[in-house]
């Protein structure tokens, strides 16, 4: 007749079952411990890329005290020639020079006032999300890309070169210096307006 078995030996194989078993979940673990501290790395830097948009505030506040220094500048120059235009009101070149160098001042202040409120609309948050209507911005100077942010200072720039053309034409006294300034503003507007309507 066969022996029984003996309780020591059946219990063996389970032993060893049970250890089997425990040594994938083990290696399991730890692999999915180190395939955690990657997604962990790569949040955090995503982060700190988009924290790192914050930056953009210094040219923000470059462009804004820049345009506020062209329109002071405008002002001043207005201030201490009115004077002039007041003892001669005639309608002469250098009148009208005076009236066109403000229009560019002021003009070249508004191109940087555009670009900064452009910059902070793309980059940092923006301003007219709220339901406070002095943070509401005019239709024309909403920025959703960096298309229309193009768009408005190319806009401006041509607007500016137009004018800075005109008061050097009127300033001047003819000749060809004066005709190859418009040729070149005259190409410069051109492909300025080329790209804005062929590149987007």
């Amino acid at each position: 007749m066969a022996d029984p078995p003996h309780e020591g030996g059946g219990a063996s194989p389970m032993g060893s079952a049970e250890d089997g078993s425990s040594e994938p979940e083990a290696a399991a673990a730890g692999g999915s411990g180190a395939g955690n501290t990657r997604p962990r790395l790569e949040t955090r830097f995503e982060q700190a890329l988009s924290l790192s948009r914050i930056v953009v505030v210094v040219p923000v506040i470059v462009l804004l005290l820049s345009a506020i220094s062209s329109f002071a500048y405008g002002t001043d120059v207005f201030v201490r020639s009115i004077w002039r235009v007041v003892d001669d009101p005639e309608l002469t070149s250098h009148n009208l020079g005076f009236l066109l160098l403000l229009t560019d001042l002021f003009l070249v202040g508004a191109t940087l006032m555009i670009a900064g409120f452009g910059f902070y609309d793309l980059f940092i948050t923006r301003i007219d999300t709220g339901d406070r209507p002095s943070l509401r911005l005019p239709a024309w100077l909403r920025m959703h890309d960096l298309n229309d942010l193009k768009a408005r200072v190319i806009s401006m720039i041509i607007l500016v070169a137009s004018v800075s053309f005109a008061d050097v034409a009127v300033e001047s006294k003819g000749g060809l210096n004066t005709l190859y300034l418009g040729a070149a503003v005259a190409l410069v507007i051109a492909a300025l307006t080329a790209f804005l309507r062929f590149v987007r």
